[in-house]
């Protein structure tokens, strides 16, 4: 395992985003963008595109293995649930941190992706200023504090 430190020396932090809101795309984008960490960002707008990426399956097979994954849940062609359950079912993937980061505030759905093993579950605010906010504090706790396999 590397620590963040040693990332910043070597290579970028990669940073997979499962998000199809184009919006969020680009409010996340900047947030990170605007990091005093080198930040590798690759974003996929459904949940099979997600899996393909993580497999280098493809048109994907150029995508590094992420340190970070942010996950929506309502994804076209595979909703987020059923991609964390692929991921930690993987032995390849399955260390991969997955932030679940969606508008959904269900107790259900907070439960399911618990169940799965999501690291964390991050309701995301619908303020843009509270928003970046909450991109800044996972990229500081997940990029800084943590220690990422």
């Amino acid at each position: 395992m590397t620590s963040p430190e040693e990332h910043n020396l070597t290579r970028p932090i990669r940073v997979l985003l499962v998000e199809d809101n184009p919006d969020d795309i680009e409010l996340t984008t900047e947030a990170l963008q605007e990091s005093k960490l080198k930040v590798d960002l690759e974003v996929v707008q459904d949940g099979e595109a997600a899996l393909q990426c993580l497999r280098r399956e493809g048109k994907y097979a150029g995508c590094g293995k992420p340190d970070l994954m942010l996950l929506d849940l309502n994804l076209p062609r595979k909703d987020g649930l059923e991609v964390l359950r692929e991921i930690k079912r993987d032995e390849e993937l399955q260390r991969i941190p997955v932030v679940v980061l969606t508008i959904s505030q269900d107790e259900q759905d907070v439960l399911k992706a618990y169940d799965l093993h999501a690291n964390c579950f991050i309701t995301k605010p619908v303020d843009f200023e509270r928003f970046i906010e909450v991109v800044r504090s996972i990229e500081g706790f997940w990029l800084t504090i943590v220690k990422l396999p």
